[in-house]
């Protein structure tokens, strides 16, 4: 059987040169294949555009308070490169009606002593306390846990409260009596109106989330107007990539959003699956989101906020690995070295 290290017929080349002529060819084709310094960036890797949004990732991705305390979701946060962390507001944790002030406030100095921003402020609690319920009782204590919930905010040091105004309908909720859209616009505003003055003293902007599953605010023209009604510095919106992606897409909304986009909520989203509840939305990069253009829209917009990853299933193990992974995706979106 002839080798390829045996020596050609007839020229006198032995196999030490053979094998020394293979390797100088290997070195001269992979230096050839070294681009140069001023070549295009590789787009393969990341985007080969900069931009200037703060990476942020939502507690929820997290095993809190299971498996995790505050203090170590904080510090992995940090450890991950994340700028800064969103924070969810419920019944039972160290960030519900249980605490107050001083809790807050020593939540935010551990934030400060890490040295991680709380991005921001969210709930779930918008859901079972619907500010547009036709239940009198479920409408009123939405009113007082938003109340609440803008309190803690201030207290946090975190100046953005993402609200959820209203719902049409609520296909996860059994006994959710649907409310009529002209009632339920009614009812949002009259709600946001109402908290408003609090929001105003403590310096909280009180941002409106796009959530289409809701039946409410179903286009970026519906929520520029809703938005733009009270007239205050203080009501913008939480606008969030994935919840319209069923639909829709996030690149044509940011446009007509612009200015108004205060926070953002970057979630994926796949198109190609068929389970339209919380199981579609997927890891980032995990999906079927146009995601160069859609940080495109958010330059143009000027928008250079944070970008905050919200994911509602931490990974049974090693749960740090979704969060490193988030940071490695995020900084490609963003066009840093990966």
């Amino acid at each position: 059987m002839t080798t390829p290290f045996a020596p050609y017929p007839g020229n006198g080349i032995n196999r030490r040169d053979i094998i020394k002529t293979a390797l100088t060819a290997a070195g001269v084709a992979g230096l050839s294949s070294v681009p140069k310094s001023s070549a295009a960036p590789d787009v393969r890797k990341a985007s080969p555009k900069s931009f200037r949004m703060k990476k942020s990732i939502n507690l929820w991705a997290f095993p809190y308070p299971d498996r995790m305390s505050l203090k170590e979701c904080f510090q992995m946060a940090k450890n991950a490169g994340f700028d800064g962390i969103e924070l969810n507001y419920d019944l039972e944790s160290d960030l519900s009606p249980n605490n107050g002030e001083k809790e807050f406030v020593a939540i935010r100095k551990e934030a400060e002593r890490i040295g991680i921003q709380i991005s921001g402020l969210c709930s779930f609690l918008f859901w079972p306390y619907p500010l547009t319920s036709n239940d009198p009782q479920e409408r009123a204590r939405g009113m007082e846990l938003a109340g609440m919930m803008t309190e803690a905010a201030h207290y946090l040091g975190t100046e953005n409260l993402l609200v959820v105004p209203g719902a049409v309908h609520m296909p996860w909720r059994k006994d959710h009596d649907p409310t009529p859209n002209d009632i339920c616009d009614l009812r949002a505003r009259e709600a946001v109106k109402k908290l408003l003055p609090k929001a105003e003293k403590l310096g909280v902007h009180l941002n409106m989330e796009n959530i289409f599953f809701n039946g409410y605010l179903m286009s970026p023209m519906e929520m520029n107007d809703f938005v733009d009604s009270f007239g205050s510095d203080h009501v913008h919106v939480h606008f969030d990539t994935g919840n319209i992606m069923l639909f829709q897409f996030p690149e044509h909304w940011i446009p007509i959003l612009g200015k108004r986009i205060r926070n953002v909520h970057l979630k994926e989203f796949t198109k190609k699956g068929t389970d339209f509840s919380l199981e579609c939305f997927r890891p980032l990069l995990d999906g079927t989101t146009n995601w160069p253009a859609v940080m495109e829209a958010f330059d143009k917009a000027g928008y250079d906020g944070y970008l905050t990853f919200e994911y509602f299933h931490p990974y049974e193990h090693y749960p740090e690995a979704l969060i490193y992974q988030t940071s490695d995706s995020l900084d490609r979106l963003l066009g840093k070295n990966p």
